[in-house]
């Protein structure tokens, strides 16, 4: 078995699905001692109990339950990773997510807020909780996810492509402020992946066929796609690596963005464009 990260302490928010779950699963696979953390417990000890059952040895695993905008719960998890970790050498800031898909003019206010709660504040509340730990490490990593969003226009997106561009910005200061503490800091890009979120667009409809059209390889992604890179930045063989936002994402992001508007209903060309229904 591949041990590449024996005895890491790694800490996974959002690790109850998708690509948190499947970075859960690849560093427990790799010898880590993970954390995962998530809003809803039933989903973290599904996972936990999943992960253990389909790989014949491991790390260890556990997981907490927290809401990344809560600071006193960023803190306890944070410091449960660390105990369990024996140490916290590496933290993914997975949480996240959007939020309504319809045009700006039509955007409310708590809700666009909400969105950049989730992701940004989110991220720079492990961020701010973890550094102390990680400056312990002398193998210390802090990857963010972001999404081709955060560069690429993905119309009627409101909060979301803001929110991932908001976390990129973070992590580059985060690079440059914690170099010298030897804590790196990278922000992955996920185009689209194949996960419980994006169950939601028909394998038939425009949209789906807009993210096919648009990426080089003609295909979507899987969790363990995005999983491979995370590893891959947490483990020392990314020693020299800091402050970059790297694309996983088949080659969409050569390209544009997806096309959404199919989603919106029957809203007429004026009123997509700023008149309002």
């Amino acid at each position: 078995m591949k041990r590449d990260l024996g005895n890491f302490g790694v800490l996974i928010t959002g690790g109850g699905t998708g690509i948190g779950k499947a970075c859960a699963a690849e560093m427990y696979s790799n010898g880590a001692l993970v954390t995962i953390c998530g809003r809803t417990e039933e989903k973290l000890k599904q996972s936990v109990q999943e992960i253990v059952e389909n790989q014949q040895e491991g790390g260890a695993i556990q997981y907490v339950t927290c809401d990344v905008t809560d600071e006193d719960q960023v803190l306890k998890t944070v410091l449960a990773a660390d105990e369990f970790g024996e140490g916290l050498d590496g933290v993914v800031a997975n949480a996240g997510g959007g939020g309504a898909i319809v045009p700006y003019h039509m955007q409310k206010a708590e809700e666009f807020s909400r969105v950049l709660n989730l992701n940004v504040l989110g991220t720079m509340l492990c961020i701010k909780h973890a550094v102390p730990m990680l400056r312990k490490s002398d193998k210390a990593s802090f990857v963010g996810m972001s999404s081709i969003a955060s560069h690429l226009t993905h119309l009627w997106f409101g909060a979301y492509p803001a929110a991932k561009a908001g976390i990129e910005a973070i992590i580059r200061n985060a690079a440059d402020e914690y170099g010298p503490a030897n804590i790196r800091f990278n922000a992955v890009r996920p185009g689209f992946i194949e996960t419980e979120i994006m169950e939601g667009i028909p394998r038939d409809s425009e949209i789906f066929n807009s993210y096919i059209e648009n990426t080089p390889l003609g295909d979507v992604g899987q969790p363990y796609d995005v999983a491979a890179l995370v590893k891959f930045l947490l483990s020392n063989e990314s020693r020299w690596i800091t402050g970059q936002c790297i694309n996983v994402d088949g080659g969409h992001s050569l390209r544009r963005g997806p096309q959404f508007t199919q989603f919106l209903g029957n809203f007429s060309e004026d009123e997509l464009h700023g008149e309002l229904p």
